[in-house]
């Protein structure tokens, strides 16, 4: 059949859809030259009337296509509807076909991308491009993926809105105004795109006044007015949308250039906006201190169901499972009415869950909780249909949804994102939205201070959270430094009254939301519980939340070390960990995605970690080095200029300059730093007598110094920040000392000369035997140190409280002790012979360092009288079980 045969017969057909259908498609497959169903042999695979729960796909070609016939065009969005419902029992084919005998229209479903419609006229086939559209469906669906994915829209999308606030910020002086003015635009290019307004409304507003934009400000506050309540604008019916999104107030007047910028957004496909990432970047570009980071990294909707999943749909998924199973005893038993009666008690079960998100910014958990919600009811009316008990729509609504916000654009941002998701998922599931108004009120997203009540300055109070049956969100994250530094002394201060009793002064901000969390978990306010904090919530005063939670209830699900990669360039990487848990009743337990026995407090398996306890006979050997706090720090060649002249009290400046290293020292080569050093409680007076070196610190270092918070620093500029005198003390009678770097990728510890003043970034050890420096060097002491230890971005951090002082030392003989000595002295020989650096040398770990390293470690091993080959989490589980001996004695 050529083309001119295939128009002249379907062009007058007369037929009805059922009569004519499969006759037409068998003419199509003649048409392009493929198989027809019969011919081509896989029925599962190509086939008619391909069976879904509740109906049936007229046509169907596996990895191809879901096709529906109507006799009558304007069936076709009734019939892309029922492909919709059908989609996810057909394999997400890439292409959902529906036509009429006029014509073929193709969207696009390939996941991520943007939908893009084709349209085919019966009466155009006899044009080569139009036939090779036609072939491409059966032959090769990838020719019709789209060129831009979803999170390309979107970020193009808010990318000019960008332009736009940066532009009227110029011209008006309330941002709140102009961003909820905003918020309205976005949701009318939303609502155009996806027909709940009337075609091209609001491009047609800014097409027909290009070079008035005083008509068309006054046209768009007209077209929301109507939205408002419903009504006429000009010819068109606008429906009623309400929902406190279009209440009147004073319309924000947009400039020339921000109208330009409209009149190319109207432009973009907004039908295929992603609302779990458009939120945020709107956000930034409302937000002028955050506007350069509209290619952050914003929490990807696979990050956030990891706490989504197991937290809210999970132990749903359970109870449908459980629905299900006495849905079919009942359906056994031919009691259809009381089957019925229980699933609809299932769906209404679904429609009672509440979520709330206590820091809930622009709603992408909020939004992404409720796709879930409405994806776990899709099944369970899938379930009906195929019992027969059809007419079953949807109840999961969007205030279900409870958010906490302290930001009043992003709480705007997140009503609107919920309200579009949820319109989103209708459509995109064959769902007709019906809804009259179209938008409700959505109170339920609170402008609030989640952690701090202060409507009464004088008595600061905790706020009240509404009750939730699951709470998720990804706190702020903020350390504790930058927490007072950001927030200010008044607000630090009253939240550590409130506090402290129940968590430690000098934890991270998120600390508070898991406390908060976990009081309403214990009050019963709350059933399950998911949370985002940095890694560092597992270590030192962020874990005693942690500890509480499990005191109280337990941790049923964690991730203890996540890498998010920011997209912005040079910017470094985010070490995250999350946390799920309730009050003990779930029976499951796991860890980084696999089934565990139990989760300790530091987010580990097994043996609790978190139980050692620092050991007397460790104190005062291991010291964190001196914090400056400023720039004390001096090249070489100052320093010898500083060292060649005289001072009034005729006393060298040799006494206030030292060697100076950190630990990009030790891990790199040495830089050749000097530093001035006025000891821990010289007098002004005094280190003034050190003329230049006290001079330098005066022009350099004074100037910051007296604005620090911290009293005693700011009085005492002259002196380091963080002297470290008890390390001083230790290490003033020794010739040598063993220091490493508190961060590095490879933990080692090296000889540093006792004249060599070490900086905070490294560890020092009061000792200058060599058998220390092995016990250091060994594997059983580095397998210790990296599991008790933090983690900054990628690299460990060697903690002396957690490493070194909980660390249980052999009890050597005599001969046993020597052995260590002399393999750590041969070690220490090579190293320095070795004209790499430390880093580059441990990168290569050549043959010589891993036969030195395996004498000293058998050494070790046999100071313990250990094996020589043990596995690490044995290593640990002795250590453990010494520190614990020794800790009780």
């Amino acid at each position: 059949m050529n083309p001119q045969q295939f128009i002249a017969k379907w062009r007058n057909v007369e037929f009805g859809e059922k009569q004519a259908s499969q006759e037409m498609f068998l003419d199509l497959c003649a048409l392009i030259g493929h198989p027809t169903p019969v011919a081509y042999g896989n029925a599962d695979a190509f086939t008619f009337e391909k069976w879904v729960p509740g109906g049936f796909a007229d046509a169907y070609l596996e990895d191809r296509f879901g096709w529906e016939f109507k006799g009558d065009d304007d069936q076709l969005p009734g019939a892309f509807n029922q492909l919709l419902r059908y989609q996810v029992y057909l394999k997400t084919p890439p292409l959902l076909i529906v036509s009429s005998f006029r014509q073929i229209q193709i969207r696009t479903n390939f996941p991520g991308m943007e939908t893009v419609l084709h349209e085919i006229p019966i009466a155009e086939l006899e044009h080569e491009r139009q036939l090779a559209k036609l072939r491409n469906c059966f032959f090769a669906p990838d020719e019709f993926r789209p060129n831009r994915s979803v999170e390309d829209v979107t970020r193009e999308t808010a990318e000019l809105f960008r332009d736009i606030v940066a532009d009227m910020e110029q011209h008006t002086d309330d941002p709140e105004r102009l961003a909820r003015y905003l918020n309205r635009i976005v949701f009318c290019l939303y609502a155009e795109d996806a027909g709940l307004l009337p075609d091209n409304v609001l491009s047609d507003i800014l097409n027909a006044n290009r070079q008035r934009p005083d008509l068309s400000n006054r046209a768009i506050a007209n077209l929301f007015e109507q939205m408002a309540s419903g009504g006429l604008f000009g010819p068109h019916e606008i429906a009623h949308f309400n929902g406190d999104l279009f209440l009147p107030d004073d319309p924000v007047e947009l400039s020339p250039n921000a109208m330009q910028r409209l009149g190319e957004a109207v432009a973009k496909n907004w039908r295929n906006i992603e609302p779990s990432i458009f939120g945020t970047l709107f956000e930034r570009a409302l937000d002028a201190s955050q506007r350069a980071r509209l290619g952050a990294h914003y929490t990807s909707a696979d990050d956030i169901m990891l706490v989504v999943n197991p937290v809210v749909i999970d132990p749903l998924e359970r109870e449908w499972d459980v629905a299900r199973g006495e849905i079919d005893e009942l359906l056994a038993d031919d009691d259809g009415d009381a089957a019925r009666a229980r699933l609809l008690q299932f769906q209404d079960r679904l429609a009672g869950v509440t979520v709330l998100d206590p820091a809930c910014g622009s709603g992408n958990f909020l939004y992404l909780a409720m796709r879930g919600l409405l994806d776990l009811e899709k099944r369970v009316i899938d379930y009906a249909a195929m019992q027969g008990w059809h007419g079953l729509s949807p109840m999961v609504k969007p205030n279900q949804m409870h958010g906490l916000e302290i930001n009043p654009y992003a709480a705007e941002l997140a009503r609107t994102a919920l309200w579009i998701g949820y319109i989103q998922w209708h459509q995109a599931n064959g769902f007709p939205y019906t809804q009259n108004p179209i938008l409700t009120p959505l109170d339920t997203i609170r402008l609030t201070d989640a952690i701090l009540d202060l409507s009464d300055p004088y008595n600061p109070a905790e706020p009240e959270w509404p009750a939730a049956e699951f709470i998720i969100g990804n706190p702020p994250f903020l350390g504790h430094f930058p927490f007072r530094e950001s927030l200010g002394d008044d607000y630090v201060n009253a939240v550590y009254g409130l506090y402290g009793s129940r968590i430690p002064n000098s934890s991270d901000l998120c600390c508070y939301w898991f406390e908060k969390v976990r009081a309403q978990i214990a009050a019963g306010m709350t059933r399950r519980a998911g949370l985002l904090a940095t890694q560092a919530i597992r270590f030192q005063s962020n874990r005693p939340v942690l500890t509480r939670i499990k005191e109280t209830g337990d941790i049923f699900a964690a991730y203890d070390d996540l890498e998010w990669k920011p997209e912005e360039p040079g910017s470094a990487a985010v070490q995250v960990a999350i946390i799920c848990f309730d009050d003990g009743s779930e029976g499951d337990r796991f860890l980084d995605g696999n089934r565990v026995a139990n989760i300790n407090a530091d987010l580990t398996a097994g043996f609790d970690l978190t139980q050692a306890r620092p050991l007397s006979e460790n104190r005062d050997l291991a010291f964190q080095g001196v914090g400056k706090v400023g720039d004390f720090d001096i090249s070489e060649s100052m320093a010898t200029e500083m060292l060649n002249q005289s001072n009034p009290h005729g006393r060298p400046n040799a006494e206030v300059i030292r060697h100076w290293v950190n630990g990009v020292d030790i891990t790199q080569r040495p830089r050749g730093v000097m530093i001035i050093d006025f000891g821990v409680d010289m007098s002004m007076a005094d280190a003034a007598l050190y003329e230049a070196p006290f001079e330098y610190v005066k022009e350099n270092v004074m100037p910051t110094r007296v604005k620090n918070k911290m009293k005693w620093r700011a009085e005492n500029w002259w002196l380091h920040g963080y002297p470290a005198t008890e390390m001083r003390d230790a290490l003033s009678p020794l010739q040598r000392y063993i220091g490493t770097s508190v961060t590095a990728k490879h933990r080692f510890f090296v000889w540093l000369h006792g004249d060599i003043l070490p900086s905070n970034s490294v560890v020092a050890f009061a000792s200058d035997d060599d058998y220390m420096m092995g016990m250091l060097n060994s594997k059983i002491h580095t397998v210790w140190a990296y599991a008790m230890g933090t983690q900054l971005e990628s690299r460990p951090r060697y903690i002396v409280s957690k490493c070194f002082e909980t660390f249980p030392f052999p009890e050597p003989t005599g001969e046993q002790r020597e052995a260590i000595a002399l393999a750590a002295a041969e070690l220490n020989r090579l190293r320095e012979n070795d004209t790499r650096t430390l880093t580059n040398l441990y990168n290569a770990r050549p043959t010589w360092l891993d036969n030195a390293h395996r004498v000293l470690d058998a050494a070790v091993a046999d100071a313990y009288s250990w094996p020589a080959d043990l596995a690490d989490a044995e290593i640990l589980e002795r250590l453990l079980a010494l520190n614990l001996e020794r800790g009780r004695v």
